[in-house]
C-alpha cells in the first residue's frame, strides 16, 4: 500500500523539521484525518514562529469555529490580524478581520 498524503509529509518533515509550510500541511492533512487537536497544536506552534505563519491563524480559527469553539477563536482571529499587518499581508488579515466579525461580540 502506498503512503498516504500525511505519511508522504511526514517524511518530508523528517529531513526538513524547520518547514513551516509542511509542518502547515501536516496540521491541515490531521485536520481532514478529524485529529483536530493535533491539528490546532501544530497550527499553534506554527503562531510562535519568529515570524509567525500568518496562515496558521486563518485555518486554527476556522477549524475552532466549526468545532463550535468560536470563544477560541476569536483570540486567534486578532492576533492573526495584527500578525498579518506586521506582514504587511493586507489580503490575510482582511479575511480574517472578515471571518472575526462573523462570530459577532459574543461567545
Amino acid at each position: 500500500m502506498p503512503p498516504s498524503r500525511r505519511e508522504k509529509i511526514e517524511a518530508m518533515l523528517a529531513q526538513e523539521p524547520g518547514d513551516a509550510f509542511l509542518r502547515y500541511s501536516l496540521a491541515m492533512e490531521l485536520e481532514k484525518e478529524g485529529q483536530h487537536e493535533r491539528s490546532l497544536a501544530l497550527l499553534a506552534e506554527l503562531t510562535k514562529d519568529a515570524p509567525p505563519y500568518v496562515p496558521a491563524y486563518f485555518m486554527a480559527a476556522q477549524q475552532l469555529v466549526k468545532l463550535g469553539r468560536s470563544d477560541e477563536a476569536r483570540p486567534m482571529l486578532e492576533n492573526g490580524v495584527a500578525e498579518a499587518r506586521r506582514q504587511g499581508n493586507g489580503h490575510a488579515a482582511g479575511e480574517m478581520s472578515e471571518l472575526l466579525a462573523s462570530l459577532g461580540d459574543h461567545p
